[in-house]
């Protein structure tokens, strides 16, 4: 049995491109960045799992997966090989996701983005307001 369950969040934006042909197939391409349970040092670390999705599915995740999202995948190893310009022989393992969903809720989704751009609480413990914002405050 060949099955793999993951949740982490997307180390950048997927890359997707299209297949050649009249029946062009969506392949789109991400890294999830998956916590270790156990910390050396007291450090957290985190696994980068390279991900790849095809036709619908790969159409979703480019229409709606974003850097920083959190995200649980499920499929299959796959394992293979290439030689590269060098003439080294190359092996690669990634994840061929067969599901994918939401782990977060939108609003907390958006939360961690606005954190991981700079829009983190002061010392006071309230969030500053960044340049910008087009909606109107709930106070005068």
């Amino acid at each position: 049995m060949n099955k793999v369950i993951l949740m982490g969040r997307l180390v950048r934006d997927p890359e997707v491109r299209y297949s050649q042909g009249d029946n062009a197939t969506a392949v789109a391409r991400y890294t999830l960045a998956v916590n270790r349970k156990f910390k050396k040092d007291g450090e957290p670390t985190a696994d980068f799992i390279p991900c790849v999705v095809f036709g619908r599915s790969a159409e979703f995740t480019e229409k709606y997966f974003r850097k920083g999202m959190q995200v649980a995948i499920s499929g299959r190893i796959q394992t293979g090989s290439y030689t590269n310009k060098d003439g080294q022989k190359v092996y690669t393992t990634e994840v061929v996701v067969e599901e994918q969903e939401f782990a977060e809720s939108k609003a907390a989704s958006q939360q961690n983005q606005n954190n991981a751009s700079g829009s983190v609480p002061s010392s006071d413990g309230f969030m500053n307001i960044p340049d910008g914002i087009d909606e109107e405050l709930p106070f005068n």
